[in-house]
């Protein structure tokens, strides 16, 4: 896979696992978690909540801004940047006309909301609080995200499964110009 790659979910989607394992088969690969630049707010951060506030989109669409930013200098470079983030619907759009990279492939990990909820109880970390549930993320992905890029229901799949079918489905996930 060359260009650049976002990888999409709800949290506890398997975003930050897959995007790890694609970018250590590709020979030059860069993983940049979004994440990242929303934690590097120490004080004033204001987290997304199904009651969004204007600072809360604010803060949340400048770390999008970083990601996009950084994915490019790491293309620049020569490295394929691989974004995870949850990106969901009409921030996806966007969000691709914010990475100058191409081609550019957008993957959205859609497992069960089940599923999910077994992942996110098995987890370390925890990605759901301030009123978001699995099923509510879910809903708003299923309902209120463009349909783009390559779409995976990875419920019955490993992460190296996950990575194999991205990868074997790439041109798939490869989104037209005319769709940004």
């Amino acid at each position: 896979m060359n260009g650049a790659v976002l990888i999409t979910g709800i949290s506890a989607a398997g975003k930050s696992t897959v995007a790890q394992a694609l970018a250590e088969r590709l020979p030059r690969a860069a993983h940049v978690r979004g994440d990242t630049f929303r934690r590097m707010v120490v004080t004033g951060r204001a987290d997304m909540t199904p009651d969004v506030t204007d600072e809360a989109e604010r803060q949340l669409h400048l770390r999008y801004r970083i990601a996009a930013t950084v994915a490019d200098l790491y293309f620049d470079a020569g490295f394929t940047p691989i974004v995870q983030d949850v990106i969901l619907g009409a921030d996806l759009k966007p969000f691709t006309k914010l990475i100058r990279a191409r081609p550019l492939h957008v993957v959205v990990l859609a497992p069960d909301p089940a599923v999910v909820e077994r992942r996110e109880r098995a987890r370390a970390k925890s990605g759901y609080g301030g009123g978001w549930t699995p099923t509510v993320l879910d809903q708003a992905l299923r309902r209120e995200t463009p349909r783009i890029g390559l779409w995976l229901d990875t419920s019955r799949q490993s992460p190296d499964e996950t990575v194999d079918e991205i990868v074997s489905r790439a041109d798939e996930a490869r989104i037209a110009g005319n769709l940004l």
